[in-house]
């Protein structure tokens, strides 16, 4: 290993640079080489000459980014890009998702993604991993968004769509296509056994999902059921892209959601015009974002995407050095 000094990660125009490993962390805008921490569009963009990735991200890449140049490693499996030793460890956001561990010139480095801290039957758990500096994400770095027992949250969408039944509606929940969709989905199915029908666009991601191994339960694409079909009383997820859409007109009477963190907010729901909203997010909430941030042992902390300046006085106010990026993350799908 080299004997380089300075920053491990610093903020480029194309996106987060490695100056010893001369690579790139979900850059936005072409670069040789990227390490990719999942697939989410703002952090898994095409046009770079290389891609590093986890074995979970590899068929989520493929879908969303056709064929590529892929190198594929395993969880805490280290492997050198120029100066630098890498390793990819569990970020608990969606299926294949990973921080980003470099280490260089006497220093341990760690670069989060985007993470969760809660159980997700879809993708494995967050993984903590020391380090003298730590680069979190901060999407909902607010000390309001605190989120509730998703599993409460489940039971509760399917009580949302057993009363639209009774009053022979659709319950229709915008949603995710990667990663939100396959956790709903899994969540539900703890509480309730019948088939939910599914948008195209969050069909094809429950597939893939589906080949890489995890349970889901039964689903059917709306485009197949038969036309004139009453779906009255069946729960239908959808991207939020399909609300106001031509693409509603199919259901005679329905009634709309959308689960997300930004639900925690009652006037986010009436900007989205939904009449439910179920608050489930795939991001760490305050608590988590500051525990996380203990746990790693970091004496310098880095925020990215969100509500950096909260999260950055709190840290402050707790002796850590803490600063933020202004980055291009921020719109997942």
């Amino acid at each position: 290993m080299s004997a380089f000094s300075g920053d491990l990660v610093v903020l480029t125009p194309e996106g987060l640079y490695c100056p010893p490993g001369d690579f790139h962390i979900d850059p936005w805008r072409p670069v040789p080489r990227a390490v990719i921490t999942h697939g989410h569009g703002d952090h898994a963009r095409a046009g770079m000459g290389e891609y590093h990735c986890s074995t979970g991200s590899l068929p989520i890449l493929r879908w969303r980014l056709g064929e590529q140049c892929y190198h594929v490693h395993a969880h805490g499996e280290p492997f050198v890009i120029g100066d630098a030793r890498v390793s990819l460890h569990p970020a608990g956001h969606v299926l294949g998702s990973v921080q980003v561990r470099i280490e260089a010139g006497g220093e341990v480095w760690v670069a989060s993604g985007d993470y969760k801290r809660q159980p997700d039957p879809t993708c494995a758990p967050f993984e903590v991993v020391p380090c003298d500096v730590f680069i979190t994400e901060a999407t909902f770095g607010l000390p309001v968004y605190r989120w509730p027992h998703t599993p409460d949250v489940a039971a509760d969408i399917v009580d949302w769509r057993r009363r639209c039944e009774a009053r022979g509606e659709a319950a229709v929940l915008f949603c995710y296509a990667l990663g939100k969709a396959q956790r709903v989905l899994a969540e539900i199915a703890a509480h309730e056994d019948r088939p939910v029908l599914l948008h195209g666009a969050i069909a094809t991601g429950v597939q893939v999902y589906r080949d890489a191994g995890v349970a889901l339960p039964d689903t059917r694409a709306v485009a197949e059921e038969e036309k004139g079909r009453d779906f009255a009383g069946e729960l239908v997820l959808a991207p939020p892209s399909a609300a106001g859409s031509s693409w509603m007109r199919r259901f005679r009477r329905a009634q709309t959601g959308f689960a997300s963190g930004w639900m925690r907010i009652r006037g986010n729901r009436r900007r989205r015009n939904v009449d439910r909203g179920f608050v489930v997010s795939d991001h760490a909430d305050w608590p988590d974002l500051v525990r996380t941030v203990r746990e790693t042992g970091a004496r310098r902390v880095i925020a990215t995407h969100g509500d950096t300046h909260a999260i950055v006085r709190a840290l402050c106010e707790e002796g850590i050095e803490a600063e933020g990026f202004r980055t291009g993350y921020g719109n997942e799908d």
